[in-house]
């Protein structure tokens, strides 16, 4: 009897480590999805793996023992592809817009997205263009398009391309403009002849005017039309060129 109650005693008393364990992966889990290999330097990743061969994981016996098979490197093969090198490259720039730009994406005067052309930088038309004009308010977005001119100009080797967008209502016909088409082209030109005023190679750009045939929300509303007035700056992928 007293052999009987040592045994099932020394039996419960290994449950907790089976919490213990399932506990221990769950937080290993946790942390390794909140990991961002874009933040750490190949410095810091080689400190962690001599922390852990020296008094860690690397102490443990068994794993280690077993030799290198023909999928060793599948998981470095995988991250050098170009598309994975594009897509890191594109989430580093991502975020630094945001932070560039981050006082006017609050006050709705620029937005920061990204789609299968790029990252895309719209400006809104109604804060950056006088009305019906393709004369950029200088007076009011200096500060903007100085801070743009340097997040492009550290983007080496990159192409971008300029449209501009209007919403559909016809120009007046004693305007200076033939159309909507017209508008939204000298728009983008204007932006052009702003950045590459800054330094920026003219070769780096294409611009594009798209009048209003791209919204991007309803035109029966004051608002919306005013979403749809905008001029889009897209940092191209590769496959948009």
């Amino acid at each position: 009897m007293a052999r009987k109650g040592k045994k099932q005693s020394s039996d419960s008393a290994g449950d907790w480590m089976t919490t213990y364990a399932d506990m221990i992966t769950l937080m290993l889990c946790f942390f390794v999805i909140l990991f961002n290999p874009d933040d750490i330097t190949q410095a810091q990743l080689d400190a962690i793996s001599t922390s852990m061969r020296q008094g860690g994981i690397g102490s443990l016996t068994g794993g280690f023992t077993i030799s290198a098979g023909r999928n060793a490197d599948l998981g470095n093969t995988v991250m050098s592809l170009p598309s994975m090198e594009r897509g890191r490259v594109m989430g580093t720039a991502l975020r630094r817009a945001v932070s560039v730009f981050s006082p006017e994406i609050r006050s709705n005067k620029i937005k920061v997205t990204h789609d299968e052309r790029g990252l895309v930088i719209t400006l809104a038309g109604d804060a950056f263009f006088y009305p019906a004009s393709a004369r950029i308010n200088i007076e009011a977005t200096r500060d903007i398009l100085l801070r743009l001119g340097t997040y492009l100009n550290d983007l080496p080797g990159r192409k971008f391309r300029i449209e501009g967008h209007t919403d559909s209502i016809d120009v007046d016909p004693n305007g200076p403009w033939e159309d909507n088409w017209q508008l939204s082209a000298e728009r983008s030109r204007a932006v052009l002849r702003y950045l590459t005023a800054l330094g920026i190679n003219e070769s780096n750009f294409q611009i594009a005017g798209f009048s209003s045939t791209a919204p991007v929300s309803n035109n029966d509303t004051e608002e919306g039309r005013s979403n749809n007035r905008r001029v889009d700056i897209i940092i191209l992928d590769p496959g948009h060129l």
